[in-house]
Formats: C-alpha cells, structure tokens, sequence
C-alpha cells in the first residue's frame, strides 16, 4: 500500500510539472489574439523565469519533500498497525497509562518540523522583499477598468498594456489602481499583488530568462474583469536601451491619409478622442483616462490583450468598442463614418 502511494506520487507531480509548463488548457478566448507573442494559456509557477520566483519554487519544493515524506511515513505505521495489531477475536483490550515519552515525541517533533519550515519561509520572504541593488528599472503600474498603464518615471515613458524590462537588472514596481481594485500578476516572474485604490503596494523581480509572459488581472473587477491581461517583455539591455530611446520620442508627423486622420484627432472640434488619449508632440492630444498612443504601433496587441494589434482590429474596435469589450469606458457620443475611421488607422498604424 505504501509503495503504491508512493509510486502515485512519483507519476503525479512529474506531470503536473510537465502540464504546468505547457501552458495547459486555454484560459478565456485567447483564439481572440492569436497574433499575440504571448498565448495567455494558463501560467505556471513551476517554470521560474526571475530571481524571486526561483527563490519561492525552491521552498515550495523543500515543503512539498517533508510533507511527502510525513504523509509515507504515517500512512505506513498506520496501514503496519493495522495489520500488525488487529483481533482475530473479539477480545476486551488492555488498559493502559499513557506513555509519556512518548506524547512528548509526538508533540515535539510536529513543532520543530513547523519551527524549521518557518524558518526557511521567512528567510525567502525576507530575500524577495529585500531592497533592490545594483541597477533598478523603477515602474509605475495603474490598474484602470479594463487595461494596465506602465510609467517609467525615471525614464518619462508611459505606455500600456505591455511591460518592457531588460534581462538581469532588478525591476521595482509600484502598484496602484485608479478606480476599483485589481490583481497584478505574472506567475513566472513574481508573486500575486493588489492594486487598491489610494495605496502603493511594492513588489520586485529580476528577469533570468528572455521572453515574453502573459500577465492577468486576479481581483475581480467588474464584467471585463477575465479580458484585463497584460504581457511582460524581458529583453537584452541593449534592446532595452533602443525601446526606450524611441518611446522618448514624439510622435512622427503623417502624410496622405495618415495625415487626414492626424488631423482629426489633433484639430477636429468633433474629436471626443482627444479628451482622453495622449499623443507625445500634440497639444491637443492631452486627455489622461485612455491609454497614450504615442508608440501605439509598437504594441503587440490592444483592448487589454484581447485583441491583436492589427489594422483591421483596430477599426473594429473604433467602428463600436463595446462590442468588441461589453462596459469599456471608450463610449463614443457620435458613431464615426467610415472614412474618418480608416484615416485614423492609418494614422495609428505609423505610430511607431
């Protein structure tokens, strides 16, 4: 019997490890985004890819040892007791005193078990809370009904909805909520955080392996609360260094018809989407309630991470936001024609 438990969990966790780091099943319509970098499967926290998550596996893995290895132990003596020390007649049993020494092994033992796996808990608690050192990438996370907007206050960035860090250097991050709380969350590289409005909640990581990974919003947070995704995008300083230089910059100027939808986003009277997106050069384009724009091309996907960033999803999207997000704030007052929706994509689309 114990034998079989044991070969039990010999061929279960191997597995659960195995599906964990496939992804799994799909997680809400992914088949949304199928151009994405990152497929928003299900995470795993058994595939590390920073310096704290490691930190954590590693613990979660020394518990997991002992209690498997309690859990055998016990169900042996009892199963060997069982059999070892059962009537085969009815037959009154023995009274006796209570072993002393023996309740006192029982009671200890679980105690220091305890004390010692106390220990090493707060000890890792203590390494991934600990101060950054070395170079620190400082960001700002705003959680916002339904999408994350990333500032970079050291470097003046502001994007959304996709976190870019360079690999190895300690990333520190403040996060905040503008209207109801929200969950920030990317299992391989860092534990749950909330985001509450009024209060700064801190965590810390540091990217060892390059890629990108999918992130979520784990607070319900209104009806859109599983379509609030995020990616996370660890690449070489070098590359870093090159994003950043370019999200510093402006906006280019269009032309053709690029520069008829420019023109009504900055000058149009009629333009409601000036009142709340931002386009770096423009000084008009100045509203803070939407996500900036000014690289928007740049970036991987749109609507939260639910839609490509494509030209045809991004007319969807304009031609009726609320059918491609159900409560989106972007509630247009006049529908716009076509034509004007086609130059601002065109528009959009040289935002790079």
């Amino acid at each position: 019997m114990v034998l079989g438990v044991a070969a039990v969990l010999a061929i279960a966790l191997p597995l659960v490890g195995v599906f964990a780091q496939s992804g799994g099943p799909a997680s809400g319509p992914a088949e949304l985004c199928p151009q994405c970098p990152v497929s928003f499967r299900t995470p795993s926290t058994l595939a590390p890819a920073s310096t704290e998550t490691a930190q954590t596996l590693g613990l979660f893995n020394f518990i997991m040892v002992i209690a498997t290895v309690i859990f055998v132990l016990v169900e042996g003596l009892l199963i060997f007791a069982v059999f070892r020390y059962r009537n085969r007649r009815p037959e009154q049993a023995l009274q006796i005193h209570g072993n002393t020494k023996l309740e006192i092994a029982w009671t200890a033992m679980p105690a220091i078990i305890l004390a010692v796996l106390l220990g090493f808990t707060l000890r890792t608690m203590s390494d991934i809370k600990a101060l950054p050192t070395g170079k620190v990438i400082n960001v700002t996370t705003v959680g916002h009904q339904w999408w994350w907007e990333f500032q970079y206050p050291d470097l003046k960035i502001t994007t959304a909805n996709e976190l870019v860090v360079p690999f190895g250097s300690a990333i520190e991050v403040a996060v905040q909520s503008e209207d109801v709380e929200h969950g920030f969350w990317t299992p391989e590289l860092f534990g749950k955080v909330d985001a509450v409005p009024g209060y700064v909640t801190r965590l810390k990581f540091t990217p060892t392996i390059t890629g990108t990974f999918g992130g979520q919003c784990t607070q319900f947070c209104g009806t859109q609360h599983a379509q609030m995704r995020f990616s996370v995008r660890v690449v070489a300083e070098g590359e870093f260094q090159a994003w950043a230089a370019n999200e510093q910059q402006p906006a280019i100027a269009a032309a053709g018809d690029a520069q008829a939808g420019e023109d009504y986003l900055f000058n149009n009277s009629e333009s409601e989407c000036k009142t709340c997106h931002t386009i770096n050069g423009s000084a008009t384009m100045i509203g803070i309630k939407g996500p900036d724009l000014t690289h928007l091309a740049n970036r991987s996907f749109i609507a939260g991470g639910i839609l490509a960033n494509t030209p045809e999803n991004l007319k969807a999207w304009l031609e009726d936001p609320q059918a491609m997000k159900l409560g989106t704030l972007m509630a247009l007052k006049k529908p716009l024609d076509e034509q004007t929706i086609n130059n601002i994509v065109a528009y959009l689309t040289t935002l790079k």
